[in-house]
């Protein structure tokens, strides 16, 4: 059956809104928004469970734009749906998210239609994407949240949750590594409410696909356990909607759906190349595109008649009918279930239960001490008792990072319990890091772990996580060359630097047990920053707070740990984790010679600076210009602090396979040498 008047309609109003804006902008990409908009259209129009008008509803389904240089189709169906923006604090303003002026201004300062679309910027948006693969990957992470409430919360008669989650995608994600690590962690978790749609048209930026990828996606897919159907002309609603129903039917695995696509031009003689998927298609062109999609060929930015109607005739009505319903079952489910329904509420605000923090243990003066994983993992356990929607797991690495959930009923989730609380995400590190902020954006709190080497595999979701503002935790372990024998491969030197160098990510490394629980209350605090939290391998001496001051102070960043006796410090110590113990040895050594030293605990630069200017005079004095940092990593960055007239104790090499005494010594991490290098330091400003 051909489309109807009013569906081509709609579809060469997305399509041309599309290219108009790209060629005003004179920056984007107009091939994939003219391909995939009958896809998207059916999708909208036909199925997808979301209201306009209230388009953070819980329940409603996620559409991902996991190929996020079609950017404009997905801002084109948030105008013509009439899609209401939201503010930060949740609350619906009563304006579009996406104005006619919006697309009018693509690419340009400030428009709600940037070239990648950014989640928390524009309403609609369920996730940033434009690195390829992170949309699919993280949509999996969706489908996992969506499987996950439903087991928590539903009851008999009140099916809360039961969303499903659609991600569109083209040949650039299917090469990119995260998603096959992705699609083969959804496959074995038999993700039946996930729904990966492929644009299978041969093109990418270079040019025909064959330069450099033959794969048979559709039998890798069956390998992975999906269920996998196609759809041979993009164009047809009938055999699309066909597909929908076969994934919507589907309820023991993902469904991938192929769609195979051809870019209409106006010209016979233009070829679908790199530079019309990749670049404005020119005003004559645009003529006779418009021409070939009987478009008035000098229209710009024209939404006809009925457009908007029928957009709110359909996916406008659908999500209000069931927004509605849902939101009536909630009063009636907070009758009965005032509990769940409180904690359903507090999730959607990124707040915490009440007493979520009774349980985290204080730990005694140690001079043996533990390993800052192992407090990690006893505070870990006694936060999520009492924070039901703390979830996650490690790559692989749960016996290692101590990230496991040990308390009665906190089970693992799987295939055959959607309800557990551990995860097993395999060795996918990069995978990992996209599924938590696919948790995240579902308003669950997630934690995944690892070594702190391996952070590498997750950097591109962590910077993600810190672009979109999403409470994210990464618990990173094995901190230093203090892990010893495993070697340079797996010492981590330049980690650090390169987490702190990321905008909106905290970086918390702690140096003993009660800073380790001191860290935790400040990350579950957070709402709109991720955060790495570093941990050792070896043990740390808890130190006596009797004698040092509270841990409490990590809450700003960076604290006086221990001061100079008898005036103002002569020279001060800072350092992070494992370090601050070996700054505490030596200033007790200078201080026995009439040195007076001052110790700075600093286990988060980014907390530090968002202190008052007068408290961070307090704790780094200006005039006190002999300064030793100590770090078993680059050094780079700690000259901020240390000025010019100070000294560096860390790390210009690869590390070395050895016991971690023998390391220390031959890299230089022992009070003899902190104390010469305060010396130093002292000397070289007097």
């Amino acid at each position: 059956m051909a489309n109807s008047p009013i569906d081509n309609l709609c579809i060469n109003t997305i399509r041309t809104l599309s290219i108009d804006a790209v060629q005003q902008a004179n920056s984007g990409h107009p091939g994939t928004p003219m391909a995939m908009a009958p896809v998207v259209y059916c999708l909208w129009q036909r199925f997808l469970r979301f209201d306009p008008k209230d388009p953070i509803w819980p329940n409603r389904d996620r559409f991902v734009l996991s190929a996020g240089h079609a950017s404009m189709l997905l801002y084109s169906m948030l105008h013509l749906a009439g899609v209401l923006a939201v503010d930060p604090q949740y609350e619906i303003v009563g304006k579009p998210t996406v104005s006619l002026d919006d697309i009018k201004h693509f690419r340009q300062l400030d428009s709600r239609c940037p070239g990648h679309p950014e989640y928390h910027w524009t309403s609609g948006v369920e996730t940033t994407t434009g690195p390829l693969g992170q949309g699919v990957a993280t949509s999996v992470g969706m489908a996992i949240a969506g499987l996950w409430q439903a087991s928590n919360f539903n009851r008999p008669g009140f099916e809360m949750f039961n969303y499903n989650v659609y991600a569109l995608c083209g040949d650039g994600c299917m090469m990119e590594g995260v998603s096959n690590e992705a699609a083969s962690l959804a496959g074995h978790l038999k993700l039946s409410n996930l729904c990966w749609i492929y644009d299978n048209n041969h093109i990418t930026i270079e040019g025909h696909t064959e330069l450099a990828f033959s794969d048979d996606v559709a039998t890798r897919f069956i390998g992975y356990g999906w269920n996998v159907t196609r759809v041979g002309d993009a164009n047809d609603l009938d055999m699309l909607e066909r597909a929908f129903r076969v994934f919507l039917e589907t309820n023991d695995r993902p469904t991938l759906i192929i769609v195979d696509s051809h870019i209409a031009y106006g010209s016979p003689n233009k070829q679908d190349t790199s530079a019309a998927h990749g670049e404005p298609l020119g005003e004559d062109e645009i003529r006779l595109v418009k021409r070939n999609y009987g478009w008035p060929e000098d229209a710009k930015f024209l939404v006809p008649d009925g457009v908007r109607e029928n957009f709110d005739a359909n996916v406008g009505k659908r999500g209000r009918e069931l927004s509605s319903a849902w939101n009536t079952a909630l009063e009636d489910y907070r009758a009965k279930y005032p509990e769940l329904a409180d904690a359903i509420n507090r999730m959607q605000r990124r707040e915490l239960p009440d007493g979520w923090d009774k349980d985290i243990p204080a730990f005694p003066a140690d001079p043996k001490g533990l390993a800052s994983r192992d407090s990690s993992g006893k505070v870990l356990n006694a936060i999520a008792k009492n924070v039901p929607w703390l979830i996650g797991g490690a790559a692989d690495l749960a016996p290692s990072t101590k990230t496991r959930l040990t308390f009665d009923g906190a089970g693992d989730f799987n295939a055959a319990n959607r309800g557990g609380r551990n995860f097993h995400f395999g060795i996918r590190e990069h995978a990992m890091g996209a599924v938590l902020n696919g948790l995240a954006l579902s308003k669950i709190r997630p934690f995944g772990s690892g070594f702190l080497i391996f952070s590498d595999y997750c950097k591109p979701a962590i910077r993600l996580a810190a672009l979109m503002e999403v409470p994210v935790v990464y618990v990173f372990t094995h901190d230093s060359i203090g892990l010893g024998e495993d070697g340079p491969t797996h010492q981590p030197i330049e980690q650090l630097v390169s987490l702190r160098a990321i905008p909106n990510l905290i970086v918390l490394r702690p140096c003993d047990a009660n800073e380790v629980a001191e860290a935790w209350r400040v990350i579950m605090r957070l709402q709109h920053e991720p955060v790495c939290l570093i941990l050792s391998r070896q043990n740390l001496p808890t130190l006596d707070r009797t004698k040092y001051a509270s841990a409490a102070g990590i809450a700003k960043g960076a604290y006086v740990l221990a001061d100079a006796k008898g005036g103002k410090p002569e020279v001060i110590l800072m350092a992070t984790g494992s370090e601050v113990a070996l700054c505490i040895d030596a200033y007790e050594k200078l201080s026995a010679d009439g040195i007076r030293a001052r110790v700075v605990s600093m286990p988060s630069w980014e907390i530090f600076e968002r202190q008052p200017e007068s408290y961070r005079a307090e704790v780094l004095p200006p005039d006190v210009r002999a300064r030793v940092a100590v770090e078993q990593a680059s050094l780079m960055g700690w000259s901020y602090y240390t000025g010019i007239g100070g000294h560096g104790i860390g790390m210009h090499t690869f590390g070395a396979s050895a016991p971690l005494k023998a390391l220390q010594k031959r890299f230089g991490f022992t009070p003899d040498k902190v104390v010469e290098a305060a010396r130093e330091a002292i000397a070289r400003n007097r």
